[in-house]
């Protein structure tokens, strides 16, 4: 019988949005973390002395929580796989100075990713080629008779006629 691998999904995110960093403090953070263990990262973001471990410490323990839900794996057996910072919007502020002026203050905002990746889990599993084969579906319609028109600008008047 013929065989097909089949992918299976062993990585899982968290993304957290809009925290109230800049990028730059939290790459700083997040480039010590990426490629190890779970385990391992836990204790290197209670340790680090930044401002930016607690929330990358809960979108890394979140990310573990999905993994456990989705994909019912251990936390000894996950591994970081990617994990970056991309800017996000910056709210302003204004902030009133002397003789009636005012100077905007900028408080940067960025987004995390964290990717965890369960190394136990095989990518590939082996299928029945027949049992991965879906037919297509035939497309249906509720009126047999309908035409397909075709609209461009010279056939229905467009843009010419209006003045």
């Amino acid at each position: 019988m013929l065989k097909k691998l089949k992918k299976i999904k062993t990585e899982v995110y968290a993304f957290g949005q809009h925290i109230s960093m800049s990028a730059h403090k939290a790459r700083r953070v997040v480039d010590q973390i990426r490629g190890r263990s779970y385990e391992e990262t836990l204790m290197i973001l209670e340790l680090m002395p930044y401002r930016a471990c607690y929330p990358i410490l809960k979108l890394v323990s979140s990310a573990a929580a999905n993994a456990n839900y989705n994909m019912d794996s251990n936390d000894s057996n996950l591994v970081i796989s990617k994990a970056q910072v991309s800017e996000g919007t910056a709210t302003k502020k204004l902030k009133p100075r002397a003789r009636g002026r005012s100077f905007t203050i900028k408080r940067p905002t960025c987004h995390i990713t964290i990717v965890v990746k369960d190394i136990s889990l095989d990518e590939y599993l082996e299928v029945d080629f027949l049992d991965s084969f879906r037919w297509p579906k035939k497309l249906k319609s509720k009126n047999k008779y309908t035409a397909i028109s075709y609209n461009d600008m010279y056939s229905n008047g467009g843009v010419w006629d209006k003045k």
